[in-house]
């Protein structure tokens, strides 16, 4: 049984969705039942990952997404791992990492909120941490295999969430956010890196 959502369309917008498209509203909501993040539910830098993860609750992320995303990078080829599109930008192995670095990081925070953690959480720049993880000593294979282990532990917590935890919100770098909005982020986050490897990554001739 669904529960009652008065919902007002702020905007709308197709998202491509692997093979499907469909229609994103990005709306402000009253409701009873946990469901999308609206826009004071995070920073507005998060925005675009938030409408990328194309489902109506947190806890349908895991099913929606999981084995779609395992899938995607189980097929990437070991021989493209050291390969970049063009000078300066990351490696797919690098690309790899960053998702592993930061699958954490999200995570972390997402539990930081739901267990009562109070102090603002800092942010972290992410090339940095790529600088300091250049994954050219590991195979694409290894990189892959542990991606693909943190993503079953992560698909495991959030589909577990309750509903009053995913309402509790925390300071991220000092600015608000939900429990239910980083949820959305950290698949968002997946999706946004998956588009840029199809077309940039394994379209051959791609250039900037």
């Amino acid at each position: 049984m669904r529960h009652l959502v008065v919902v007002r369309v702020v905007s709308e917008r197709k998202i491509e969705d692997f093979s499907s498209t469909r229609l994103f509203c990005f709306v402000q909501r009253t409701f009873i039942n946990m469901s999308r993040p609206v826009p004071q539910d995070s920073n507005s830098f998060y925005h675009h990952y938030i409408e990328l993860a194309a489902v109506e609750q947190a806890t349908e992320l895991p099913s929606f997404y999981g084995n779609k995303i395992a899938d995607f990078f189980s097929s990437l080829p070991a021989a493209k791992g050291l390969y970049a599109y063009a000078p300066g930008k990351w490696t797919l192995q690098q690309v790899v990492q960053h998702l592993l670095d930061v699958e954490r990081i999200f995570v972390y925070r997402l539990l930081w909120i739901v267990r009562g953690g109070l102090p603002s959480l800092p942010g972290f720049d992410e090339n940095k941490f790529a600088d300091l993880a250049t994954a050219t000593h590991r195979s694409m294979t290894d990189l892959i295999e542990e991606w693909i282990a943190l993503r079953k532990s992560t698909d495991r917590f959030i589909a577990n969430l309750k509903k009053e935890e995913l309402e509790k919100e925390g300071l991220l770098d000092q600015s608000t956010i939900t429990a239910n909005a980083l949820c959305f982020i950290t698949y968002g986050h997946i999706l946004h890196h998956i588009r840029i490897i199809r077309e940039r990554y394994l379209t051959e001739g791609y250039s900037q």
